[in-house]
């Protein structure tokens, strides 16, 4: 499975944020929105992610002052990238090796997704249940 079959099954939308946004903004946006991370845009070009693990930090950090000061302090900036035509396994080898859970997905230099480990966790779930149930079937009729 690629990770475009799981965008058009999950939908592209992205949650995003603009680099000067507070942390305390960026944390009532992650419980608003249900989501995990958010990609920070800057015009239309990624300039970093933030996540839940980067609140903690933060605030671990530096205290509640954390939450006042901008998202530019706390993000990732050396962001990892998935593309369409990833496969499944590729993605999640990078998620693993690096140990993260969000990827955004990006073509031609624009932004078209993001996938969590989730997404890819319930693909890969998917598709062992469909042979599975193949198997299944071939068993029964022989």
């Amino acid at each position: 499975m690629l990770v475009t079959q799981i965008l058009k099954s999950k939908g592209d939308a992205v949650f995003t944020a603009a680099p000067n946004e507070t942390l305390g903004a960026l944390a009532g946006m992650l419980n608003a929105r249900k989501v995990g991370a958010l990609v920070v845009l800057d015009q239309d070009r990624v300039v970093g992610i933030v996540s839940e693990r980067d609140v903690i930090r933060a605030v671990a950090e530096a205290g509640a002052e954390a939450l006042s000061r901008p998202l530019s302090e706390f993000m990732t900036k050396d962001v990892i990238f998935a593309e369409p035509g990833d496969t499944v396994d590729s993605v999640l080898g990078k998620m693993t090796d690096r140990r993260i859970r969000h990827l955004p997905v990006c073509k031609d230099d624009r932004l078209v997704g993001i996938v969590s480990i989730g997404d890819l966790v319930k693909s890969k779930i998917g598709e062992v249940e469909a042979e599975a149930d193949g198997l299944r079937a071939y068993i029964a009729a022989s």
